[in-house]
């Protein structure tokens, strides 16, 4: 069912506006996707493209009149507290992303040194990066867990609620991209935005990727292979690219919501 946001106030009665509509059709494509993609790299990048591209325009809702007229009323203020908050823990989430997946390329590089020169301890940078795997393993596990919990925040006010969904679809995104990127058990669906809209529980089934081969290579350095180090390290640069870009749109998404809170 698509969300429909309606700006609320004293002043001013509910009015539909053509913003909110396209921030409506980016949330339809958003929940379709759900069934169409497959946990892939580049499913994974074009969601994160398309959960960029939400925020900018859940920042030029945000900043029209009408709506910060709206939330900055004082029975709002807890739910727009509550966005400013969600918006921070999107934006942790995407620097943790970038840190593991730039400690990773930096192993590969030297890896790919050593495979191109065809000299120097290669048994050494492939422990490093077997080491660096386990340990972000291990705290994504952590993470997941958190997100298990925090499945997006329930707004009372029903203005808020289309921002409350794109908090839970960007989470789901995480749910994707942290599985994809550690190796583990990645669902078929968003889970998240699928106990959200109340679907069926999606089964869950361990796939190989550009990550779980290359880490299952290095377990025997002879399997090692130049051409799948390269499209790992190609796999990453495109997340990184993706993540870079939602950093810089949830920045100004947050300014826009610490610019309501401030008046």
């Amino acid at each position: 069912m698509a969300v429909t946001f309606h700006v609320r106030s004293n002043s001013y009665p509910s009015i539909p506006h053509p913003q909110a509509a396209h921030v409506d059709e980016q949330l339809d494509r958003l929940r379709s996707s759900e069934d169409a993609s497959t946990s892939s790299s580049s499913s994974i990048c074009q969601k994160l493209d398309n959960i960029h591209e939400l925020h900018e325009s859940l920042d030029q809702l945000i900043r029209l009149p009408v709506t910060q007229q709206a939330l900055a009323q004082e029975q709002n203020k807890e739910s727009v507290e509550q966005l400013l908050d969600g918006s921070l823990r999107i934006l942790e989430l995407c620097n943790i992303s970038k840190d593991a997946l730039l400690q990773m390329k930096e192993c590969l590089m030297e890896i790919q040194s050593i495979l191109r020169r065809k000299r120097g301890d290669l048994s050494g940078e492939v422990k490093k990066y077997l080491a660096s795997r386990r340990s972000l393993k291990k705290s994504f596990q952590k993470i997941l867990k958190s997100l298990k919990v925090k499945q997006g925040q329930e707004f009372g006010n029903e203005s808020l609620a289309v921002f409350g969904e794109a908090e839970a679809i960007t989470m789901a995104l995480f749910d994707s991209l942290l599985s994809f990127i550690s190796g583990s058990k990645a669902c078929s669906k968003w889970s998240l935005v699928s106990k959200l809209m109340n679907q069926r529980k999606a089964t869950c089934e361990a796939q190989e990727n550009e990550f779980t081969r290359v880490d299952s290579e290095c377990q025997s350095e002879k399997t090692l292979k130049m051409h799948d180090v390269q499209i790992l390290e190609s796999c990453i640069q495109d997340l990184e690219d993706g993540l870079e870009s939602l950093s810089k749109s949830l920045i100004k998404y947050r300014v826009s919501i610490l610019n309501i809170l401030g008046h």
